[in-house]
């Protein structure tokens, strides 16, 4: 099950709750967003995101997120959520996000996020510093 989370630097675990399950018996779409977000936020937590907004004012706004759904799940089951971080601009970067059940030893869904920077004091576009593009480097090359 490892492979299928070769190169993702940060890895979260959940159980699947019974609630997770929708009327049709597997798991509703919304929770693998919730999942998503676990492992963003797992990552903005890694790299020292919250320091950031609050020295700055500039934090992570998500402009754009898809889903690719390919087992379903159901519970009982647990999942690993993979998060990292590709194609780093001055004002955004593309999460990829991979969730796995270990159920089933297969990948149930992939995913990416466009995050932007975004000036919450100044209600506006921004850039990313250099501190951060140096710790989404480092921890990618860890």
């Amino acid at each position: 099950m490892s492979e299928h989370l070769e190169g993702m630097p940060v890895i979260v675990d959940f159980p699947v709750a019974w609630g997770d399950m929708d009327a049709f018996g597997h798991v509703n779409n919304t929770q693998y967003f919730r999942w998503f977000e676990d492992g963003r936020l797992a990552y903005f937590e890694a790299i020292g995101i919250a320091n950031l907004m609050e020295t700055t004012g500039v934090g992570p706004i998500l402009a754009s997120t898809d889903c690719r759904f390919r087992v379903p799940l159901t519970y009982p089951d647990s999942v690993r959520i993979g998060a990292s971080v590709t194609d780093v601009q001055d004002g955004e970067f593309t999460m990829r996000y991979v969730v796995v059940s270990t159920t089933h030893g297969r990948v149930a869904a992939e995913g990416t996020g466009r995050i932007v920077a975004f000036d919450y004091r100044a209600g506006t576009k921004a850039t990313w510093p250099e501190s951060l593009r140096e710790a989404i480097a480092k921890l990618q090359d860890a």
